[in-house]
């Protein structure tokens, strides 16, 4: 199992199996929410422990699609766990246990702040990869 939690404990789940894949986004829509690594997670293998009635969600003017979820009470980036999707993505930072996964891409790098170098070999796209 691999345990996740927000910063005050507040929020807490598992994943039953390791992630599908982990990558950086560094559109500024990401860093400034505070979840630019994120790990993409399997519905089935996700189950909240505690705290779901503490997730507020930030709907996203358009064009922008994507709901980003946070804990109500202490701000923590949690990535997408309310997405009705049958894989989404969950912030990196939230989990508490080694996701097995490591960094397999980076995008959006054209909006990369010149304070960041990207110090890894994962693979490097300008905008969002297309399959």
């Amino acid at each position: 199992m691999i345990g996740g939690s927000c910063f005050c404990g507040a929020i807490a789940f598992e994943l039953s199996a390791p992630p599908v894949v982990m990558g950086t986004c560094h559109c500024s829509r990401c860093r400034k929410a505070g979840a630019s690594t994120i790990v993409f997670v399997k519905r089935e293998t996700f189950r909240w422990l505690r705290g779901e009635e503490f997730v507020a969600r930030c709907e996203p003017e358009p064009p922008f699609k994507f709901a980003r979820c946070f804990c109500r009470k202490c701000g923590t980036a949690l990535g997408e766990p309310l997405s009705g999707e049958d894989a989404f993505p969950i912030a990196a930072n939230c989990l508490d246990d080694d996701p097995v996964v490591r960094n397999a891409f980076h995008e959006f790098v054209s909006a990369k702040p010149a304070w960041y170098d990207i110090c890894d070999g994962a693979k490097q796209f300008q905008e969002h990869p297309v399959k």
